[in-house]
């Protein structure tokens, strides 16, 4: 399982690109004249940058993930309550066979890429403390709030096609939970969340076929809010919520093609690579309540934002819904 995600998302910074409308009219990578360097790796380099256009929404709906706190939407209750879980993400998506690809060296070619259907997991672990216990109104109180913190895991990996090396192996995220209502006997919790998570910095270079790649100063960023609703029935919980996420990604990224006729090798950039994208995220959770701790399931769905790709994939467009799931352990008081 670890190696399908680390292999996939080491496909999915093979080079990064911005996101605006589906089918480029022209190559986003830099041609030139008949013969040329920037000629010859312009193909090897589109595919790359349609890879990274592919994969990146999936990273960023992996690492976002659906509620901020799995199963509950209400606030903790103020100072000396807290709650601490972990979870695995895992995106229902695609992964492209680079292993079947081929390039020409005549330029840029359009060409429906191959893709294999794959679950695409991710590690992450959060926590929450209670900082206000609200104001005291009827039978709950109003505008709790509550500090949020996640931890987001990349270790270094190696094959004998591709090393990843993050800069750090963990990545601390950080927001804030506001209670609208507190849940109690008779009412549901419902609050507002924003938070930050992202990826550690990361390098990765490794080997496609007959071109190579090098991604320096990765960055994975994500901000997502959240509305949700919960609650508690004695064994079965229950949640709801939608909200925004906001994905912007950047790195430092060439391809070089061997084996290139009269020219033995081609290498090309893609200047001032980033994109960012906005999607509509919605999920809904049910855990099971022990004595001592929560398990919690939850499903979900992302969707909207549009993505420029020059190839076409089989697997849809790169802007397609997705849909995730998350399975995870919390405890708290």
């Amino acid at each position: 399982m670890k190696k399908v995600l680390l292999v996939a998302a080491s496909l999915s910074v093979f080079v990064a690109a911005g996101a605006t409308a589906q089918n480029l009219a022209q190559p986003a990578c830099p041609g030139g004249a008949a013969g040329s360097q920037a000629q010859a790796a312009q193909d090897a380099c589109q595919q790359a940058y349609d890879i990274y256009q592919f994969m990146s929404p999936q990273l960023g709906i992996a690492v976002a993930g659906g509620n901020a706190t799995l199963g509950t939407g209400s606030t903790l209750g103020g100072l000396g309550h807290f709650s601490i879980g972990v979870r695995a993400n895992a995106v229902q998506g695609a992964y492209p066979q680079v292993n079947l690809y081929q390039q020409s060296v005549n330029g840029a070619q359009r060409r429906s890429l191959q893709t294999k259907d794959a679950f695409l997991p991710f590690p992450t672990a959060d926590a929450a403390v209670g900082l206000f216990g609200g104001i005291p109104l009827g039978l709950t109180n109003v505008g709790a709030i509550d500090a949020l913190v996640s931890a987001t895991y990349i270790p270094d990996y190696t094959t004998d096609s591709v090393h990843i090396a993050p800069s750090q192996n963990w990545q601390i995220g950080y927001g804030a939970r506001v209670g609208i209502i507190q849940e109690s006997i008779v009412l549901p919790g419902v609050s507002l969340t924003w938070l930050k998570r992202d990826l550690p910095k990361t390098t990765i270079t490794g080997q496609a076929g007959n071109n190579s790649f090098s991604i320096r100063n990765l960055e994975v960023n994500t901000t997502s809010w959240r509305l949700v609703a919960s609650k508690s029935l004695v064994v079965l919980g229950f949640a709801a919520g939608f909200g925004q996420d906001h994905y912007e990604n950047k790195a430092d990224i060439s391809a070089t093609g061997s084996q290139i006729p009269i020219l033995g090798s081609a290498t090309a950039t893609v200047p001032n690579p980033k994109q960012e994208m906005d999607r509509t995220n919605m999920f809904a959770d049910v855990s099971l309540n022990l004595p001592l701790f929560k398990i919690v399931g939850e499903a979900g769905r992302v969707s909207g934002g549009t993505v420029d790709t020059y190839n076409s994939f089989s697997g849809g467009a790169a802007d397609r819904g997705l849909n995730y799931f998350s399975l995870g352990v919390r405890f708290g008081w």
